[in-house]
């Protein structure tokens, strides 16, 4: 479906009124610089006929200017030689001519003017056109833009960051259990300097009876491969 409907419709258009009524700028001006350019096609065809028959009409009235010379000279012949009949006749061609010259120099006239008229009317299309074609470089350039910063968007909100994010938490939450298991022995215990002391002690020998008991696996494991 067409933007415009006549000629008038695009020279007298406001392009930024039309664009934003639309709901698709780009598609909209893809049509407006269509249309344009093929009214455009058609302006200039109707300036090239215009031209031709211009030059066509110029030729026509120079080619009866000669065939007005050429029935005056001859009604001037004819009175010389004594033949006012047909002075007379050549006099009344020439009129006819004279006539027909006079509507063709009426024709000529209306052609050019019309021609003026087409050559204003193709400099404001023209104008029209370059005004659509800046904006649809805009628009491009909106997109791309617009559809880059989407693009950047999508990452940083990807559901895998997301993920990410919550297992994230996850183990955080786990670490945050663990510690407050061990805080959790604290509780209720006087935090006085002979309870620390008496915790290094029970480190300290809990730690010995470790090693003595790696010791004795040790000790066991050995003499269990030697009796093999």
């Amino acid at each position: 479906m067409g933007i415009f409907t006549r000629f008038g419709d695009i020279v007298n258009s406001n392009i930024n009124a039309i664009l934003d009524k639309a709901e698709d700028p780009e598609k909209i001006v893809r049509l407006m610089i269509q249309e344009m350019e093929d009214t455009l096609v058609e302006v200039r065809s109707a300036a090239a006929r215009s031209i031709a028959d211009k030059k066509d009409l110029n030729r026509k009235i120079e080619a009866l200017d000669r065939d007005l010379s050429d029935w005056g000279g001859k009604a001037e012949l004819a009175l010389r030689k004594g033949r006012e009949d047909l002075a007379k006749a050549a006099l009344i061609e020439k009129s006819r001519v004279s006539a027909t010259v006079d509507v063709l120099k009426q024709d000529y006239l209306a052609v050019d003017e019309g021609l003026a008229k087409l050559n204003e009317d193709i400099a404001r299309l023209e104008s029209k056109l370059a005004d659509a074609k800046t904006r649809q470089k805009a628009l491009l350039a909106r997109h791309k833009t617009a559809s880059s910063r989407l693009a950047a968007r999508r990452k940083i909100y990807d559901y895998k960051i997301d993920d990410a994010l919550v297992r994230f938490e996850q183990y955080m939450r786990r670490i945050d259990d663990v510690e407050g298991r061990v805080e959790a022995y604290d509780l209720g215990l006087p935090k006085d300097l002979n309870h620390e002391f008496a915790g290094l002690e029970a480190e300290e020998s809990v730690k010995e009876e470790l090693d003595a008991l790696k010791q004795r696996l040790a000790a066991d494991k050995t003499a269990t491969a030697e009796a093999k």
